[in-house]
C-alpha cells in the first residue's frame, strides 16, 4: 500500500509535475501544480468529494514528481508526458492530425495546392481548414476562376502539348506557352488575393483590365475577365458568413457525463472557413474546465492547428489558469495570444454558434453511444463473455485475381471505431490468390511481435468461413499470453446479402444464425464492413499506382532526365513502346546498351 504520509514529508513546496504509477508500473494519471506540495496533499485527504479522485488514489502504488522554475514550464511538460504516456485518468484528445492548408509555389509558373504537415517549402499558405473537403472544394472553385495549375511538378516538366484541363478551360497551360509569364503572374497575384479574402479588390482589379481590354479592341480578352468577374460574383453570395475580425478560434463546449464535445470554429480572412469537433477521452467526473484547459494544451500545443494559432481565442468558460494558458500558447505561437470570453458583439455570435453546434454534437453523440453500448452488451451476452468488451479486432483480404494483395485490420474500442489503431499490411511472398496465405501473413503479422497485453482484443473476427478461422486457429496454438482472444469467423451467405451471415465460434465449434434484428448482429456487420472498406481502399490505392506507374520506372540507369527525353523525342510513352532499339539509341543521352534495355524493359523480354 503507498504510504502518502512518508512521500508527502519529502515533497517540496514549488512548481512542477507528478506522475502517479499502479502496481503494473503503468503511468495513470500526470498532473502540474503551482505548489506540489499543497496539490499532492490534497489527494490524501480524509475527505474527497470527487468520486474520480477516490478511484484515482486506489490505484496509486508510486508517485514520481520533477520539480520545474514556473507553472508555464509545468504546463509545458505536463502536456508533453500526457503525450508520451496517454494515462487513462487523463483527458486526451485523440485528434491530432494537423490541418490542410493551400498553398501556392514559388516556381517559375506556380502552382496551386493542398498542402498538410510542416510548411517547409517555400511560397505563400492559406489556412487552416477544417478538413481536406473544404479544400479541395476551394480547389475546384478556384480552378474555375483563375487558370492556374494544379499539377503535379513531373507531369508539368513533361508536358509537350496541351493537357485535357486545357482544352476544359481549366488551365491556361503555361507548361506549353499558351499564357505569357506576366499574364500567369497576374492570375497568380489575383489567386493569393482571393484567398486572403480581399474579394472586392479582386473584382475591381479585373474590372479595369476588362475596360481596357475594351478599349484595346481585345474583345477576346475583356470576354475571359467578364466570366471571371461573373464567376467570383457567384462565389460571393455562396460565400461562407463574413465579419469584422480577421483570425479568431472559437470553442465551444459541451459535456453529458462521460460525453464532452469542444466545437471549434475557424475565423479567416474575416471569414469563416468551417469547423470541426473533437470527442476527447474523459475520465468519470471531469470537471468542465478541466477537460477545457487540458484541451487546449494538448490542441495548440501538439500541432494540430497547423500551426497557425491565432491573436484571439474566445472561451466559453472563465479558467482558473487561464493566464498560465495564455502565456504558454504565446509561447508556441511566437507572438501574444489572447483568451478571452465575448460577452456582446460579433464574437458573442460566433459564440453562441459554436456553443449550439457543441451542444448538437453532444446529443447526438450520446444517442450513438447508448445504441452502441445496447450493441457490445447483446455481443457479450450472445457470446458468454464473462467481462466487458473493451477491444476488438476484425481482418479481411482485398485483391483483385491475385494482384495488389492488401490485408486489413480494424480495431473497435468499448465506444466504437478506434481509427488510431488501423493497420493495413501489404501481403507479399505468397501465391496470388492465396487468400489462406494472405490472412496467415496478416495475423502474423499483427500478433508475433505484440508485447503490450493491453492491445490484446477480447474478440477477433476473421471476415470468411471455416478455412480462414482454422488459419487464425493455428495462429495461435503457441499463444504466450495469459489473455486469449476469442476467435470467430464471419462467413456470408449464399447470396452474400447483409442478414445472412453465418457467425463460427472457435472455442465452441459452433455455428450461429442471427436474426436481422439482432444488436449483436449489427456490431459485427458494422466492424466487417469496416475491415472490407479499409482494406479495398488499399487495394484500389495500391493498384491504381502500379496502373499508372510508366514501364520506364522500373529500369535500372534510367533515370528523370533520360525518361522526360525519352518523352519528348518519340513523343510520348507510345512513342516509346513502338520504338526499335536504333530510334532508342538515336536519343541524346541513351547508349545503345541503355536501348537494348528500354527495349527489353517495354515488350516485357
Amino acid at each position: 500500500m503507498f504510504d502518502a504520509k512518508s512521500f508527502l514529508s519529502t515533497v517540496p513546496a514549488q512548481p512542477g509535475v507528478y506522475r502517479m504509477f499502479n502496481q503494473a508500473e503503468q503511468v495513470i494519471y500526470v498532473g502540474k501544480a503551482k505548489d506540489l506540495k499543497k496539490r499532492l496533499s490534497s489527494y490524501f485527504r480524509q475527505q474527497v468529494d470527487s468520486v474520480k479522485t477516490r478511484a484515482l488514489v486506489a490505484q496509486i502504488a508510486s508517485i514520481e514528481i520533477m520539480a520545474t522554475h514556473s507553472e508555464t514550464e509545468a504546463l509545458i511538460l505536463e502536456n508533453n508526458l500526457i503525450k508520451q504516456f496517454m494515462p487513462k485518468y487523463n483527458v486526451l484528445l485523440r485528434d491530432d492530425k494537423s490541418y490542410p492548408f493551400i498553398f501556392i509555389s514559388e516556381h517559375k509558373h506556380p502552382r496551386i495546392s493542398s498542402h498538410r504537415g510542416p510548411r517547409k517549402k517555400t511560397g505563400q499558405y492559406f489556412g487552416p481548414y477544417p478538413n481536406a473537403g473544404a479544400v479541395w472544394q476551394s480547389l475546384k472553385v478556384l480552378q474555375k476562376i483563375f487558370p492556374i495549375r494544379q499539377c503535379e511538378d513531373g507531369f508539368y516538366r513533361a508536358r509537350t502539348r496541351p493537357c485535357l484541363q486545357y482544352q476544359l478551360k481549366l488551365c491556361s497551360a503555361p507548361c506549353v506557352g499558351k499564357i505569357s509569364d506576366a499574364q500567369y503572374t497576374e492570375q497568380v497575384q489575383l489567386a493569393a488575393l482571393f484567398l486572403s479574402g480581399k474579394n472586392q479588390l479582386v473584382v475591381e482589379q479585373l474590372v479595369q483590365k476588362m475596360n481596357v481590354a475594351s478599349e484595346q479592341l481585345a474583345f477576346e480578352d475583356a470576354a475571359l475577365f467578364r466570366d471571371q468577374i461573373s464567376a467570383l460574383r457567384k462565389v460571393q453570395e455562396q460565400q461562407y458568413v463574413s465579419g469584422e475580425h480577421a483570425e479568431l478560434d472559437i470553442i465551444g463546449f459541451a459535456q453529458s457525463g462521460q460525453i464532452a464535445v469542444v466545437h471549434v470554429l475557424f475565423v479567416r480572412q474575416q471569414k469563416i472557413l468551417g469547423s470541426k469537433s473533437y470527442y476527447p477521452k474523459v475520465p468519470a467526473n471531469t470537471e468542465p474546465d478541466e477537460v477545457l484547459s487540458a484541451f487546449l494544451l494538448q490542441f495548440y500545443l501538439n500541432g494540430s492547428a497547423g500551426q497557425q494559432i491565432p491573436p484571439e481565442i474566445i472561451l466559453p468558460l472563465t479558467l482558473e489558469d487561464a493566464d498560465s494558458l495564455a502565456n504558454v500558447i504565446s509561447a508556441a505561437a511566437g507572438r501574444k495570444v489572447k483568451l478571452i470570453q465575448a460577452k456582446r458583439g460579433e464574437k458573442s455570435q460566433y459564440l453562441s454558434l459554436a456553443q449550439k453546434n457543441a451542444e448538437l454534437a453532444c446529443d447526438s453523440r450520446q444517442s450513438v453511444g447508448q445504441k452502441m453500448q445496447l450493441r457490445y452488451s447483446a455481443l457479450q451476452l450472445l457470446l458468454e463473455l464473462p467481462n466487458a468488451i473493451t477491444r476488438m479486432e476484425c481482418f479481411d483480404i482485398s485483391h483483385t485475381m491475385g494482384q495488389a494483395t492488401i490485408a486489413s485490420c480494424v480495431v473497435f474500442d468499448g465506444e466504437g471505431p478506434f481509427k488510431q489503431e488501423y493497420r493495413r499490411y501489404n501481403v507479399t511472398g505468397i501465391t496470388g490468390g492465396d487468400d489462406y496465405a494472405a490472412m496467415q501473413f496478416a495475423l502474423d503479422k499483427r500478433y508475433s511481435r505484440l508485447t503490450d497485453e493491453t492491445k490484446i482484443p477480447d474478440i477477433i473476427f476473421i471476415d470468411g468461413g471455416l478455412g480462414q478461422l482454422n488459419i487464425a486457429i493455428s495462429q495461435f496454438e503457441h499463444w504466450p499470453h495469459e489473455k486469449m482472444p476469442l476467435l470467430v469467423g464471419v462467413a456470408k451467405g449464399v447470396s452474400r446479402k447483409p442478414g445472412l451471415e453465418t457467425l463460427i465460434i472457435a472455442k465452441t465449434g459452433k455455428s450461429l444464425h442471427l436474426p436481422g434484428d439482432s444488436p449483436a448482429l449489427h456490431l459485427i456487420q458494422q466492424i466487417r464492413d469496416e475491415a472490407h472498406r479499409f482494406a479495398i481502399t488499399g487495394h484500389r490505392s495500391k493498384r491504381g499506382k502500379s496502373m499508372l506507374k510508366s514501364p520506364l520506372e522500373n529500369i535500372d540507369g534510367i533515370g528523370e532526365k533520360r525518361r522526360q527525353a525519352l518523352l519528348q523525342y518519340l513523343g510520348g510513352l507510345q512513342g516509346v513502346l513502338k520504338a526499335s532499339v536504333a530510334e532508342l539509341s538515336s536519343v541524346p543521352g541513351i547508349s545503345r546498351q541503355q536501348a537494348e534495355k528500354i527495349y527489353q524493359a517495354c515488350h516485357n523480354k
